[in-house]
């Protein structure tokens, strides 16, 4: 009797009943087949788990929890992927999404596209603006840049799903935008499960020309529960997730730390062997009303002493004396460009949460740019004196106006050189 055998690299072996040679070709060409496939997996789930955080940072804005489950078999890798990203004014931006493409060509995607939003992330841009230029960059990628990247590794990239939500604790308002993406499934503090109607739009790189944005209210001590598609696919349904939530949040403690326990331990059962699953599960705080302190502007100079004085009395009830100089400084650099540059309205706040920060508001959407003056120069300082005194600074624009903010680390630290 014989028998055809599919052999390595498209070959076949002819093999009879009792022909050794062969069938020993079969099964040593099966053994490498089954390490190579082995080695591939545990490389590509050892680099996905080194992708992973291994500390989720502490926000002010809100306790979190993250949580990344391979699968069971095929490559391990599936392509769901979550993160956070700390923003400029205590804010925090949360990420889920999911690549069409598994393995180590997963791996890699998700590594692309996650720095990319990361780096999008830094212009402090809203959700459907940073979606729009993800869905340019992936577009671009599998048309124009072939030369430059392996086609395996870019083309994968087009049909991706991505949300981008921006959770602000001082205003307790979220904004997100989503390409392709589900939405979380909001608990909140007395125990209602819902899912914001957030429209869905298409995947990067379709050529979506708008990515609408959702924005909402959320209580404080809301729980948001962000998941890639493994938790569909497991669930059968979008609708089938509130339960599923409302289920753990029934069994888990006060912590979220056990409620993505839970939630983990009662979907990995209804996951597909194939399928990986990536949850970050966020429950929200709010910055209280005494760490925050707004004046409104007049569009007059003079009005610059009395604000300085207003921001000196303020870091005195904070405890923060030491830092009466440098903020002064910025402060009245950022409120005189203001006033003689901007428009109104025009406002000064100053935050007091793990950093200090000072933001100017104006409603003129002129960039500034930061420059170093010439000795003979009267001016062009401004900026340059803001960022030597700062830890970090920056300019987020709104759909009027512009705010520009700087922080400062709450320790006392040494003046920096060119200071008396």
């Amino acid at each position: 009797m014989t028998s055809v055998i599919p052999g390595s690299e498209g070959t076949v072996i002819l093999a009879t009943a009792g022909s050794l040679p062969e069938n020993r070709e079969y099964r040593e060409d099966t053994s490498v087949q089954n390490s190579l496939h082995h080695r591939e997996r545990s490389a590509a789930v050892a680099l996905r788990r080194r992708a992973e955080p291994a500390d989720t940072p502490e926000h002010s804005a809100a306790e979190i929890t993250r949580s990344y489950l391979p699968a069971r078999s095929g490559t391990g890798v599936n392509g769901s992927w979550v993160d956070v990203i700390s923003l400029p004014g205590t804010r925090v931006a949360f990420v889920a999404g999911d690549v069409p493409v598994s393995g180590m060509q997963a791996t890699v995607c998700i590594g692309l596209i996650g720095s990319a939003v990361r780096a999008l992330s830094e212009l402090d841009l809203a959700p459907e603006e940073v979606l729009a230029r993800m869905d340019d960059i992936v577009a671009r990628y599998a048309a124009g840049e072939r030369n430059k990247w392996s086609l395996w590794f870019v083309e994968r990239l087009v049909g991706a799903t991505c949300l981008y939500a921006v959770y602000d604790p001082i205003a307790r308002r979220c904004v997100m935008a989503s390409a392709g993406h589900p939405p979380p499934a909001v608990a909140d503090p007395d125990g209602s499960i819902r899912v914001p109607k957030l429209p869905s739009n298409r995947p990067l790189g379709m050529g979506e020309p708008v990515f609408e944005p959702l924005d909402f209210e959320l209580a404080e001590g809301s729980t948001l529960l962000f998941y890639a598609g493994g938790l569909v696919r497991a669930c059968g349904t979008d609708n089938a997730v509130p339960g599923l939530l409302r289920r753990a949040m029934g069994r888990s403690g006060p912590s979220i730390e056990d409620a993505c326990r839970v939630t983990v331990d009662a979907v990995t059962p209804l996951l597909a062997a194939e399928d990986d699953l990536a949850l970050l599960v966020v429950r929200t705080r709010a910055l209280r009303g005494d760490r925050v302190v707004t004046w409104e502007l007049p569009r007059d100079p003079a009005a610059v002493a009395s604000i300085r004085s207003l921001v000196l009395q303020q870091l005195d009830q904070w405890g923060l004396g030491h830092l009466d100089f440098t903020t002064e400084l910025m402060t009245s650099e950022l409120v005189t460009n203001a006033i003689r540059y901007g428009r109104e309205p025009m406002r000064l706040r100053l935050i007091h949460d793990r950093t200090l920060i000072c933001e100017v508001s104006d409603g003129s959407s002129t960039s500034p740019h930061i420059r170093r003056a010439s000795a003979t120069d009267e001016g062009g300082r401004g900026l340059f004196l803001v960022a030597e005194c700062s830890q970090r600074w920056g300019v987020r624009y709104a759909d009027q106006g512009k705010t520009i903010w700087a922080e400062q680390v709450l320790k006392a630290e040494t003046t920096p050189e060119f200071l008396p």
